[in-house]
This record gives structure tokens, C-alpha cells and sequence, in this order.
């Protein structure tokens, strides 16, 4: 069934015999966030509209702080979005973006996931994990990597969550974070690519 028809992280916990806990895991990770970055988002909170609908959030909120951040990643990582994940009839949809090593036959081929992002659409977070939690686990099993930490991003484009997958433990991060403190964002957002590159790097 659709990644959506989880919808919360106890079903995808129950279901798949995962362990969860709650605690502090990521770390800030320094990251320059360019001046013309905070000069456009402070023009479309001011004059545009960014939250009227899901696709004005991903368009305005969630991707370009993703494309900033994967543009310093590139050489090793392609930014997906909206890419048909299937693992079985159980485990299938579309994540909003995907975090995939970058295949050697170049830009148009989906290779290796490494973390998903989710917009909790009507700022429905638990339902975001549900879902994101339903997708790692189709990655992990994709991937045929279980040893391997698979990180998830649940955002309604103002409030950022974090998680990650590893073997049969879920860990959702305590702290939030939010796009008006744009260093830190940028700094978590950072930490878990350089996470994914560290993983990558060790497999080659």
C-alpha cells in the first residue's frame, strides 16, 4: 500500500518490529548561508506567498534550503524530487525528495538513497513520520544495507524535524528547528549530508 497509508510512526513500528526512541542526535554543522538566500526568503515572507498550498511550500521552503545545502554535495549526491520509490506491494509511493549517491552513468539514473524528506502537509507531523518511517524502512530493504543510517526530514517548511533508521531502531531527534534561525538550519541540514557523504565515502 502507499507509504501514505501509514499514519503514524507506532503502525510503520508495529508492523516492521522497529524500536523507537526520542533523543538528541544531530549536531550543527557550520554552513554559509548566502546573502541573496536570506534577501529572497525575507522578499516572499514579506510580499509572496509561500504556504497557500503543498507545492508552494516545497517550492519556496523546503527545496531551495535542501539545493543550497546538496549544491557543495553534488559530485557525490543527486537531489530527487517526487522519484517513485518500490520496494513491494506494501511499501510504495512518491517522497517529496530523495537524497541518492550519484551513479557513475550519469544524472538520469536513481541509484543508492540516503535520506527522504517529507512535508507534513496541513502540518500534520505525526503523519509526516508515519509516512517517512514507512519509507526508510522501503530503503533499507532497497538497499540491502541494514547496518546503513538512513536519515529523514519532516518539514512544513517553517518547523524542521529529524530522524534516522538503523537496523531496527528509530531515533527521532528532540530538538526542532526552525527557518527563522537560517544558520542553525542550514548548520543541522549540513550535518546530516556530511553524515550521508561519511557513509558513502567508507562504502568505496
Amino acid at each position: 500500500m502507499p507509504f501514505s497509508s501509514y499514519k503514524t510512526i507506532g503502525a510503520v513500528a508495529k508492523e516492521f518490529q522497529i524500536q523507537y526512541r526520542s533523543q538528541e542526535f544531530i549536531e550543527e554543522l557550520a554552513f554559509p548561508v548566502p546573502v541573496g538566500f536570506k534577501e529572497e526568503l525575507e522578499l516572499l515572507f514579506t510580499d509572496g506567498v509561500v504556504d497557500n498550498s503543498e507545492d508552494a511550500i516545497c517550492e519556496n521552503l523546503i527545496y531551495p534550503v535542501l539545493k543550497e545545502v546538496w549544491k557543495y554535495y553534488r559530485h557525490k549526491f543527486t537531489l530527487w524530487s517526487h522519484q517513485t520509490l518500490v520496494y513491494d506491494a506494501n511499501l510504495l509511493g512518491q517522497p517529496d525528495y530523495i537524497l541518492a549517491k550519484r551513479s557513475p552513468l550519469g544524472t538520469i539514473i536513481f541509484d543508492q538513497p540516503y535520506f527522504l524528506v517529507i512535508e507534513a502537509k496541513q502540518d500534520k507531523f505525526e503523519e509526516g513520520w508515519g509516512q517517512c518511517l514507512a519509507e526508510l524502512v522501503a530503503v533499507q530493504k532497497i538497499n540491502h544495507l541494514p547496518e546503513q543510517t538512513l536519515f529523514g526530514i519532516v518539514s512544513n517548511g517553517k518547523i524542521w524535524q529529524f530522524g534516522k533508521l538503523n537496523l531496527d531502531s528509530f531515533t527521532l531527534n528532540k530538538t526542532f528547528y526552525t527557518i527563522q534561525n537560517l544558520e542553525q538550519l542550514f548548520s543541522v541540514v549540513n550535518y546530516v549530508f556530511k553524515q550521508c557523504e561519511l557513509q558513502l565515502d567508507s562504502l568505496n
